[in-house]
C-alpha cells in the first residue's frame, strides 16, 4: 500500500517514528480495558447471586455460550470497522469515535442492571471494531513503501498490546473479585479514557496517518481511490485472502490457552512449588510474558536475515510461525502421556508449549499485520484489515470447537492431532511459496532501512 510520509511525523525515538510510540499506549490501554474485563466477565455470569460478589448466576455453559459469540462478533465488528473508515470517515477519526465507543461501554457495565449489561456489550464491540483495524493500519502508515523497519514496528506494536493484556488480568481482576465485578468494568473503561485522551494529545504526531482519502489533497492517493484495481492489486488481495487461511489455523489451534490448556493446568497439572500450589489461572500470564521478553529478539532474528539477503518474506514468517506453534502442542502430547502413566503431569510441559506458542504468534501474528498494509489497495486498507481480525475470530470460534471435542477424543488425541495438523499444513503452505510470492509483485523486495 502506497503511503506518503510527511515531515511531521518524521521525528523518531529509538530508531522509529513517535507516531508509533502514540499508537502503541492508545492500543496498549485498549487492550487493558478489553482484557481487563474479558478477564472477569465469565466469573461476573458465573457467580451466585447470593454470593458475597454476587453474579448473575448463569450456570457454565450458558456463560461460555455468551462468551464465544461475545468474543467472535468483537472482532466480526472490524469488517464494518474497516468499511467506515474506507468510505466515511478515514482511520484517525475512526479510532477516535471506537475509543468513545468503548468509554461508555465500559462505564455503562459499571451499573448494576441487565439493560446495562447487554448494551455495554453491544457498545464495546461496535468501539472494537471501529478502533481495533484501524489503528493497526495506522502503524503501517508510519513507514514509507520498502522500509524493513515495518514489522519491527509491528512487533513493538504488538508488544503494548500484551504489556495491557498483562497487566489487566491482574489489576482489573483483583478489583473485580475483590471489591465488586462492577468497580472492575468501571476500571476498564476508566483505563481507556487515558488511551483515548492520550491519542487526541499525540496527534501531531500523526499528521498525514489515517486522514479520509476521499479528502486527501495528494493526487497519488486521490486516483488511488477513483481508479479499479489493477491486476497487480488483485493478486496481492488474493495473496491476502490464502494468506488467512493460515491465521484462522493459527488461532484455532493458538486459543486453547484460554480454553482446554487452561482447563489441563487447573485439573491435570501439579502445580505445588515449593509447598504452595501455583494459580492456574497464572499460566495464562506466560504468552504475554514471553512476548514482552522476547518481542524485540525475534523482531531483530528476522530483519537481520532479511538484511543478510536470505529467506524472510512475510510468507516465510507466517509458515516459520505456524509450524513451530504447531510444534508447541507436542509438549502437550508428552504432559498428557506424563499424566496417562503417573496421574499427574509437571508445570514445565504448558512452560514450554507457551514459549514455542510464543515464538510461533511473534513470527506470525504481527508479520501479518504489517503484510495486509503492504499488500491491501489504499481505498480498502481498513476492510483488508477487518478482514484479517474478522479471521482471527473465526479462529477463535474453531478453538471453542476443538476443545469440546476433547470431551470424547480425549486430550491425548486433541493436542497431538493439532500439532501434526498445524505442522504438515505449513509445509503445504510452503511447497506453494515461490508462487505465493510471485503474486505480491515485488511488495517486500528492496526493504530497507529508511531514515530522514
Amino acid at each position: 500500500m502506497q503511503t506518503t510520509v510527511k515531515e511531521a511525523h518524521q521525528k523518531e525515538l529509538f530508531g522509529h517514528p513517535v507516531g508509533l510510540y502514540i499508537l502503541f499506549f492508545t492500543e496498549m490501554w485498549e487492550r487493558f480495558s478489553y482484557y481487563g474485563m474479558r478477564a472477569i466477565l465469565v466469573l461476573y455470569l458465573i457467580t451466585e447471586t447470593t454470593d458475597r460478589n454476587p453474579g448473575l448466576g448463569w450456570t457454565n455453559i450458558e456463560a461460555l455460550a455468551l462468551y464465544g459469540w461475545y468474543t467472535m462478533l468483537v472482532y466480526v465488528a472490524s469488517i464494518p470497522g474497516g468499511i467506515i473508515a474506507d468510505r466515511i470517515l478515514g482511520q484517525k477519526k475512526a479510532v477516535i469515535v471506537g475509543a468513545v465507543l468503548l468509554v461508555i461501554g465500559h462505564s455503562i457495565l459499571a451499573i448494576e442492571q441487565m439493560w446495562a449489561f447487554y448494551t455495554g456489550l453491544g457498545f464495546i464491540i461496535a468501539g472494537v471494531g471501529m478502533l481495533k483495524p484501524n489503528i493497526s493500519t495506522m502503524v503501517g502508515g508510519l513507514y514509507p513503501k520498502g522500509d524493513i523497519r515495518r514489522d519491527k514496528g509491528f512487533t513493538i506494536f504488538y508488544i503494548g498490546i500484551n504489556i495491557g493484556a498483562f497487566l489487566s488480568s491482574l489489576i482489573v481482576g483483583y478489583v473485580g473479585e475483590v471489591y465488586g465485578w462492577h468497580y472492575g468494568f468501571g476500571l476498564a473503561g476508566i483505563c481507556m479514557l487515558l488511551g483515548l485522551i492520550q491519542f487526541i494529545l499525540g496527534q501531531k504526531y500523526l499528521v498525514g496517518v489515517g486522514d479520509f482519502l476521499g479528502k486527501s489533497v495528494n493526487i497519488e492517493d486521490q486516483d488511488a481511490l477513483k481508479r479499479p484495481l489493477s491486476k497487480i492489486e488483485k493478486d496481492r488481495v488474493i495473496v491476502l485472502i490464502l494468506s488467512f487461511l493460515m491465521v484462522i489455523v493459527f488461532f484455532g489451534a493458538f486459543e486453547q490457552a484460554g480454553g482446554l490448556m487452561n482447563i489441563y493446568a487447573s485439573e491435570k497439572t501439579n502445580r505445588m512449588l515449593m509447598g504452595w500450589e501455583v494459580p492456574a489461572s497464572w499460566f495464562q500470564s506466560l504468552n504475554a510474558f514471553f512476548i514482552i521478553v522476547l518481542g524485540a529478539a525475534v523482531a531483530n532474528f528476522w530483519a537481520s536475515r532479511k538484511l543478510k539477503g536470505k529467506e524472510a518474506s512475510s510468507l516465510f514468517k507466517m509458515i516459520v510461525g505456524l509450524i513451530i506453534m504447531g510444534t508447541g502442542f507436542l509438549f502437550m502430547t508428552a504432559a498428557t502421556a506424563q499424566f496417562e502413566s503417573s496421574g499427574s503431569s509437571a508445570m514445565y510441559w504448558l512452560v514450554l508449549a507457551y514459549m514455542f506458542h510464543t515464538v510461533g504468534e511473534l513470527s506470525l501474528s504481527p508479520v501479518s499485520l504489517s503484510f495486509v498494509t503492504k499488500l491491501a489497495p489504499a481505498k480498502y486498507a481498513s476492510l483488508m484489515m477487518g478482514l484479517y481480525f474478522a479471521t482471527t475470530g473465526l479462529g477463535n470460534k474453531v478453538a471453542g470447537l476443538l476443545g469440546e471435542s476433547a470431551s470424547h477424543l480425549g486430550e491425548y488425541t486433541v493436542f497431538t492431532g493439532i500439532a501434526i495438523f498445524c505442522i504438515l499444513f505449513g509445509l503445504l503452505i510452503g511447497v506453494f511459496l515461490i508462487k505465493l510470492k510471485a503474486l505480491t509483485h515485488g511488495a517486500e523486495d528492496n526493504e530497507r532501512k529508511i531514515t530522514h
